[in-house]
């Protein structure tokens, strides 16, 4: 990921401009996307998830019950992704309230987790900062390269995990049955295993739409809709991680 200034005073060209070409450049490098810019405002998104997730783990661990602040969370979460996803000039304030409310439901599923297997968080904590810090490094380096085919591909795959997910949960309604996913059996581990490579994979389209937001000078607004969908990758990676550390530990 290239981290270059866009500051029109850092090129040898900028000084020969005249004042009116100056202001110009500049007002335009405050009103486009930057990388630093979708980076700074990815951190402030997890500090405000991690912020409420306090909330629902604090609540879990001192004898309330958390449960409708979980559910209420991920459920406003989710609209507020529906919004930014056909309304992306929205995302200034939809992204902040989608890290607020994520941070609620994700704090409650993890206290239920580690509630069931002691430890477990701090895996799958451990386990999605490395998964990250190992894709930033293959795209940086370009030992990854995202090209269209990548992108059909990773997409193409993530739209199938979320059919399949949306259909099984809409079937346990009207049917007695036990998914494939769940249980601990190897079947069940092997495609949480296959999930989560699938959602490392999308960060590598999270790092190139930044990249390639702030090279075609999108709007300023586009930081804050690229910060979101990093968030959203994130969460998806630690919930998968979570769910399948706590397979592994009740076949112990």
């Amino acid at each position: 990921m290239k981290f270059e200034s866009k500051n029109p005073f850092l090129g040898s060209k900028a000084f020969n401009n005249t004042s009116k070409n100056a202001d110009e450049t500049l007002v335009l490098q405050q009103e486009t996307m930057t990388v630093s810019g979708a980076i700074n405002k990815s951190f402030i998104l997890l500090l405000m998830l991690l912020t409420t997730a306090c909330i629902t783990w604090w609540l879990a661990f001192n004898g309330y019950n958390p449960l409708v602040l979980t559910i209420g969370g991920a459920i406003v979460g989710l609209i507020l992704v529906l919004i930014a996803a056909f309304k992306p000039h929205t995302s200034p304030w939809v992204a902040p309230g989608y890290a607020l409310f994520e941070g609620l439901f994700i704090g409650g599923i993890s206290a239920y987790f580690e509630a069931s297997y002691p430890g477990i968080v701090i895996q799958a904590v451990s386990c999605t900062f490395i998964t990250f810090i190992i894709c930033f490094a293959l795209y940086k380096y370009k030992i990854v390269k995202v090209t269209e085919r990548f992108k059909s591909i990773v997409v193409a795959a993530t739209l199938a995990i979320l059919t399949y997910y949306l259909l099984s949960w809409i079937l346990s309604f009207f049917i007695t049955f036990e998914a494939v996913h769940h249980g601990n059996s190897l079947m069940s581990i092997g495609i949480s295993v296959f999930v989560i490579v699938i959602a490392a994979l999308n960060l590598f389209l999270d790092f190139d739409e930044i990249e390639k937001g702030a090279e075609k000078q999108m709007p300023k607004y586009m930081e804050w809709f690229s910060a979101m969908g990093l968030m959203i990758t994130l969460v998806w990676l630690y919930v998968e991680f979570l769910r399948l550390l706590s397979k592994l530990s009740s076949r112990d």
